[in-house]
């Protein structure tokens, strides 16, 4: 998580957690002049349309009075989805036995990309299962990750 989405997440979970929902993790994607900020959030009951539209205009002011994104930005509020990201620890340990895809910052055996079933969490250290080997990835280098979906 970069520097600005940690203090994202500082100035906004008060506020999503005191309207009832958990700010699952936030992203912002950085493309030229404009970026997007979008917001994971869930509840134990589900998300809806009306959820996101609530959480949108709390955080959408509270953004503009505390102006910390200096460029333009499109804010986008979403349920998690069937591809849920895995943002925080306790995320990645109750996807233990789900298949996941994950990135991560710094190159790991030749690459960034990998795809397989999470085996293990141990501290700051998973475990994936690829084609019958095991990898070992710190969680700290993991840029991003998602549960994949079954149907």
């Amino acid at each position: 998580m970069t520097k600005i989405e940690q203090d994202l997440t500082a100035l906004l979970e008060p506020t999503i957690e005191d309207m009832g929902f958990e700010l699952l993790g936030l992203e912002l994607v950085q493309a030229g002049r404009h970026s997007t900020l979008r917001i994971y959030i869930d509840h134990e009951d589900g998300i809806n349309v009306d959820n996101c539209a609530d959480v949108s205009r709390q955080v959408g002011a509270i953004l503009d009075v505390e102006d910390p994104i200096t460029n333009e930005y499109t804010l986008e509020v979403s349920s998690p989805g069937v591809d849920r990201p895995l943002f925080k620890q306790q995320h990645f340990v109750d996807a233990v036995g789900e298949e996941v895809r994950l990135r991560t910052k710094l190159p790991q055996d030749g690459r960034r990309n990998f795809k397989g079933d999470l085996e293990n969490v141990n501290g700051d250290m998973l475990t994936l299962k690829i084609d019958g080997n095991d990898f070992m990835i710190m969680l700290s280098n993991v840029e991003k990750a998602n549960i994949i979906a079954k149907f």
